[in-house]
């Protein structure tokens, strides 16, 4: 059985999965996942307790969520060896602190502004000047953490660029900072547009053609892919 990505759409974060399944060769499936609805539903609460995407139902049956977990599960069964250096290599460090920072600094200066954009506060303008200052802050640092090398990750690409593309978006949904504030950044986004799984992972969102360069077999529903899972209890 081919492993069964679960991803949110609009906006996931779950994007920068599909990106790594299309890089890593494997075969997969996937599952969409609306939100907020069909989230925070109690047929996906069997998948995911937390209602969150993005969740890989593995080959061997097993329930796996949170990026950073499903990345490193997707590098170490691929024959791709940029997206798994091997421990302890300058590329393994430099790996796992891009993806570390992307994961909390990156990741973390935009919740404000979701908070702002999803509920009425009275504190609304409030959130989004400290989202925007964040914002602004999390763009600056990753423009010095990127400096001039080609990658996150150093000379290659690797899970770190995998994951960029679907966060650093909200920055257009939010319409928070100009990115050619920051060259660095707006380089690496630039050319990660132009590679055939973001535009793959962008086209399978969207519900447009989708032409896979990797291992995509089609997507299930999720009834189905709850029979797949025979979910009673998380492994």
């Amino acid at each position: 059985m081919e492993p069964v990505l679960f991803y949110g759409v609009p906006e996931g974060c779950s994007f920068g999965a599909i990106v790594a399944l299309e890089w890593s060769g494997l075969p997969y499936r996937l599952c969409r996942v609306e939100m907020p609805g069909v989230v925070s539903s109690d047929a996906y609460r069997r998948i995911n307790p937390v209602g969150e995407t993005p969740t890989l139902l593995t080959e061997d049956g097993r329930l796996l969520s949170q990026s950073m977990a499903i990345f490193h599960h997707i590098a170490a069964r691929s024959s791709d060896a940029s997206l798994r250096p091997a421990p302890g290599t300058p590329a393994f460090d430099r790996m796992n602190e891009s993806l570390a920072f992307l994961n909390t600094g990156f990741f973390g200066a935009f919740a404000p502004l979701w908070y702002a954009f999803e509920h009425e506060s009275a504190d609304k303008q409030a959130l989004v000047d400290m989202g925007t200052a964040k914002v602004r802050k999390a763009h600056a640092n990753l423009d010095t953490l990127l400096g001039d090398q080609p990658w996150l990750g150093g000379e290659q690409r690797s899970l770190a660029d995998a994951y960029f593309p679907g966060i650093a978006r909200w920055n257009d949904f939010h319409k928070v900072v100009d990115r050619r504030e920051f060259p660095n950044v707006q380089r690496l986004h630039d050319k990660l547009q132009e590679d055939p799984a973001v535009r793959f992972a962008h086209a399978i969102e969207e519900q447009q053609p989708a032409r896979s360069a990797g291992g995509f077999a089609g997507h299930v529903g999720l009834e189905e892919a709850l029979e797949r899972a025979a979910v009673t209890g998380r492994s």
